[in-house]
């Protein structure tokens, strides 16, 4: 199947997925409280005028405010009400942390993504290492499920990045190498004491850290996925010539409001490039002009992220994110748009502190 036919089929998908969804929070039966509520200032009934993706324009953008703070079973929708619920937060960098109920929308995410690591890299019944935030956020509980989906079981350090922000904030560099070494030495320990973890899960800046102290190939890593704000083409090149050569190395964007986007396959040809492609039908990522967010912009331009998350548990249309990248056409592997050097807006890059990541 040709490129151009596979694009027309995706968009197909996903403009039914996007009727279903919408039917699904709308509804009086199976909807969240929030979207209930919603509906009731609007002088149209989505489940009726929302045909395809390009109709959720009706319902405007996503507010930031609205997952900070609760009540969060507002967001639970009714057909899962005496489900077990979990509650996710974002990083917390900037001000009150944004919350997202899942149910099982992060063993879905992360089985998917399980498609895309190669049984070389990451061999089935092998162990993993979590090296990375944990506490109230998503990643530490979905790399856990991602050892289990592959047969494995996963170990932990304890981490606390807003920590490690705080002391980032006020200058206190003496007190962040110590907790760096900290982590680092349980990492260690993790390491040396197990021997059959050969996968694992860290963010750039602390794959750098563990790499001053231990040969990773040498220690029976074959696999490493990394994700994080410091994730781009330099390091990317760093990663694979001088930290880990020969190690199967996967960088990886994710989020607690998307899920997580899968990396183009590597290709020397792109120059050490990080082209991600998100979820599809799931979650849609649309470069958009700063100055007006109702615009794409141009393969090859510069755009913010425009998030829309699209699943049974939860319904976030056109959500405006805190970062920019360049439009990436679809490949034959992902046959719609991607983005490539994932960055935070230039005006923030200032005053977010991003700490681990």
């Amino acid at each position: 199947m040709n490129l151009s036919r596979k694009i027309n089929e995706s968009r197909k998908a996903l403009d039914g997925h996007v009727r279903e969804i919408v039917k699904w929070h709308f509804s009086p039966k199976t909807g969240c409280p929030f979207w209930l509520e919603f509906a009731k200032n609007l002088d149209f009934d989505p489940r009726k005028e929302i045909g395809g993706y390009a109709d959720l324009k009706c319902l405007g953008h996503f507010e930031d405010e609205w997952l900070r703070g609760g009540p969060v079973r507002r967001w639970v929708p009714k057909a899962y009400a005496n489900e077990p619920i979990y509650v996710f937060e974002t990083g917390g960098s900037t001000g009150v942390p944004k919350s997202r109920i899942s149910i099982r929308d992060f063993h879905i995410d992360y089985e998917i993504f399980s498609e895309s690591l190669s049984d070389e890299g990451f061999p089935p019944g092998s162990d993993w290492l979590m090296l990375g935030p944990t506490g109230p956020r998503r990643l530490r509980l979905a790399v856990e499920h991602l050892a289990q989906h592959r047969g494995g079981i996963c170990f932990h350090v304890d981490l606390d990045p807003r920590w490690v922000n705080q002391l980032v904030r006020y200058g206190k560099n003496e007190e962040l190498d110590a907790y760096k070494n900290h982590v680092i030495s349980q990492a260690l320990n993790v390491l040396r004491a197990h021997e059959n973890v050969q996968c694992l899960f860290t963010t750039p800046k602390l794959l750098e850290a563990l790499c001053e102290k231990i040969s990773l190939p040498k220690a029976g890593i074959k696999g490493i996925f990394c994700g994080g704000t410091e994730m781009d083409a330099q390091f990317h090149r760093f990663a694979r010539e001088e930290l880990v050569p020969g190690i199967d190395f996967i960088p990886t964007y994710g989020n607690t409001l998307m899920g997580l986007a899968a990396c183009k396959p590597f290709d020397p040809t792109d120059n050490y490039a990080i082209i991600y492609y998100p979820p599809h039908p799931r979650a849609v990522i649309e470069l958009v002009n700063p100055e007006n967010p109702e615009e794409l912009v141009d393969y090859g331009e510069t755009g913010r992220v425009m998030l829309t998350t699209l699943t049974k548990e939860f319904f976030m249309p056109r959500f405006l994110e805190r970062d920019e990248a360049e439009r990436a056409e679809p490949i034959p592997e992902y046959p719609w748009d991607g983005v490539e050097n994932l960055r935070l807006l230039t005006e923030l890059q200032e005053s977010v502190v991003v700490g681990v990541y």
